[in-house]
């Protein structure tokens, strides 16, 4: 099934509907892809690691900078193409149609009890946490940087708010739909709250 939102020219799609031989594989906690739980986390924590402790070991900020640089670059593109896909069952991508206008598609598999069966719980926690709290540290770098006047440090934060940032906007757009759908879940979330807290003042009185 195929939807596009032609607000934004982004499209949310099911995802690799030739690997129905997958689904057949029982749901367990375990850790059912190692090396891909293994690297989705080691790059993103060791460019962490070197921006911290890079200074102590070697006084060429060059050779820190460029460090840093490959491990968020190498983080990137293993986090967009292989560890979401094989850890959660998501992809992000972009592409040019034949009229030069370009797409961003957000992928899930089919949201059913088999396909369900695919995803690890073990490796879903491993994949969201990591996936949240390191950006999360790039900015409380960035701040820090900031307000220290390490200038020069600047523009590595950023690629590093900037690149895992944009991993996590996009497995959180493959998540939970488009924009539409986020406003959609917002408005009924509020009219909710407001239909409660209105019976609730009406058994009140």
């Amino acid at each position: 099934m195929l939807q596009q939102d032609s607000n934004d020219d982004t499209e949310d799609v099911s995802l690799f509907d030739a690997e129905e031989e997958t689904t057949n594989r029982p749901k367990k906690s375990k850790i059912r892809h190692p090396v891909a739980s293994f690297f989705h986390l080691f790059f993103r924590v060791s460019a962490i690691v070197v921006y911290l402790l890079c200074e102590l070991f070697s006084s060429s900020f060059i050779a820190c900078m460029v460090t840093i640089i490959l491990l968020l670059s190498c983080d990137f593109w293993a986090v967009k193409n292989v560890t979401g896909r094989l850890m959660v069952g998501l992809r992000w991508w972009n592409h040019i149609d034949e009229d030069g206008k370009s797409h961003w598609v957000f992928e899930s598999r089919k949201d059913s009890a088999q396909e369900s069966k695919t995803v690890s719980e073990a490796e879903s926690r491993i994949f969201w946490l990591g996936l949240i709290a390191c950006p999360v540290l790039w900015v409380i770098f960035a701040f820090s940087a900031l307000f220290s006047f390490r200038v020069k440090w600047l523009a590595v934060v950023i690629m590093g708010v900037v690149l895992q940032g944009a991993n996590l906007y996009g497995y959180i757009r493959c998540k939970v739909g488009s924009r539409k759908n986020l406003t959609n879940m917002a408005t009924s979330y509020l009219g909710k709250q407001l239909l409660r807290q209105n019976t609730g003042d009406d058994q009140t009185s």
